[in-house]
């Protein structure tokens, strides 16, 4: 491949922009607050799009299904995965972090009093009852104008479902023309995506300007715990379902690499949301699986953040050398298998996910967590790529599942990368 080409390929410029902005968050540390805008910016463009492009595909998903105990069927399998799935992943980082026990050894400095004090705060604020009742939106628009996954795929759905219920050039009008919205904002996406390496280079110019290679330090034994066990769910948990499922997981990761590098670069999975979906329909997914899967995965399948959460709980307890039975070990499985699901719809939802865990075990001090605050960043990139491999894989594994997969589109996308 010539350079010219090389150049002209996203990824290239994604990659060339995040060791930019590595070195100029090392060498020019005030860069860090312009490099937060740019990096805002940029993940805001995305998200204007989410909610719009989630309710378009879901509606033209389940009308064309045309029926809803198929929806019912494919949203009942795919609940079931991401339980197991999650539940998986939290049981290995609560085993890796036994075996390698990275608490041993730190020193707890609380050096985050007014953060920790906002996360403890948010945490108490925090209600599941509450939780649960906010699933079902009370007003519509407000959970476009908000970005709420969950209450959009709630809408959509019921959208969807009275749209199957008219008949005639009634419905295949309006399907028209929400076909051609869908086109509409798809372009839209691919113009903001030619922006990726500004928005890779400014968030991780505002990282390493901001915390700081050095902060790093004595957190590195943490770090390298959790990327090696995310790195082991991504290439033993999910490779063995995808050849299960007969599939290649390498061929699909090296496919959707923009996304992976973009998810990297701004640490944000909710960055490559859309272009995954987009993806996932050229790959060979029907449009009615990824409508619904993709979405639902995005609230119930995070993989990436329980990992980390299991292995945060764990690290706690060996810094301040809480020994924990093996029925509070397995407590902390249940509840998390519980807390995990509702990280989504919250900002800073690891740590309040994470504060309300640590309330309900009562013998790991929540002050704890202001240990975890410093290098957080540095981890989310690992949970927002490992999200984002679980969620592709999932939607796969349902659509093969649905008999909605197409090998031959997916021989002719992955052959083309």
């Amino acid at each position: 491949m010539s350079m010219s080409k090389l150049f002209r390929h996203l990824y290239f410029q994604v990659i060339i922009a995040i060791i930019l902005g590595i070195l100029v968050g090392a060498f020019f540390p005030g860069f860090a607050g312009t490099g937060k805008v740019i990096s805002e910016v940029f993940i805001n463009l995305i998200k204007m799009l989410i909610a719009p492009i989630i309710f378009l595909t879901i509606v033209l998903g389940i009308a064309r299904m045309g029926d809803m105990k198929k929806v019912g069927r494919v949203g009942g399998k795919a609940l079931l995965y991401f339980e197991i799935v999650t539940t998986l992943a939290i049981t290995i980082g609560i085993v890796v972090a036994n075996l390698l026990k990275p608490g041993y050894g730190v020193i707890f400095t609380n050096t985050n009093a007014s953060a920790l004090a906002k996360i403890e705060k948010d945490a108490a604020a925090f209600n599941w009852t509450e939780f649960l009742m906010h699933i079902v939106p009370s007003n519509a628009i407000d959970a476009f104008a908000k970005g709420d996954i969950l209450q959009v795929l709630v809408f959509a759905i019921l959208f969807g479902y009275g749209i199957t219920k008219l008949n005639g050039p009634a419905a295949s009008s309006l399907l028209g023309t929400f076909e051609r919205l869908g086109e509409v904002f798809f372009n839209i996406l691919k113009f903001i995506m030619r922006l990726a390496p500004l928005g890779a280079f400014g968030g991780m110019a505002y990282t390493i300007g901001s915390f700081g290679l050095q902060s790093l330090t004595p957190m590195v034994k943490l770090m390298g715990c959790v990327y090696l066990t995310m790195f082991l769910f991504i290439f033993v948990v999910l490779n063995g379902i995808a050849r299960f499922y007969g599939f290649s997981l390498w061929r699909y990761l090296k496919y959707i690499r923009n996304e992976i590098l973009l998810v990297l670069g701004t640490s944000s999975s909710e960055s490559a949301l859309p272009g995954l979906m987009e993806r996932l329909e050229k790959l060979g997914c029907s449009r009615e699986v990824v409508g619904l899967v993709v979405p639902a995965g995005y609230s119930f399948n995070l993989d990436g953040t329980s990992i980390y959460l299991s292995m945060a709980v764990i690290f706690l307890a060996q810094v301040f050398n809480v020994p924990l039975t093996i029925w509070q070990e397995l407590t902390v499985l249940g509840i998390l298998m519980i807390t995990s699901k509702g990280a989504a719809g919250i900002t800073g939802s690891g740590f309040i996910v994470l504060a309300s865990t640590l309330s309900v075990i009562k013998v790991i001090p929540v002050e704890g967590l202001a240990i975890l605050i410093g290098v957080d960043r540095f981890m989310s990139e690992a949970r927002a790529i490992t999200n984002l491999i679980g969620n592709g894989v999932a939607t796969i594994v349902m659509a093969k599942s649905e008999n909605a997969f197409d090998e031959e589109m997916y021989r002719q996308a992955t052959h083309n990368t």
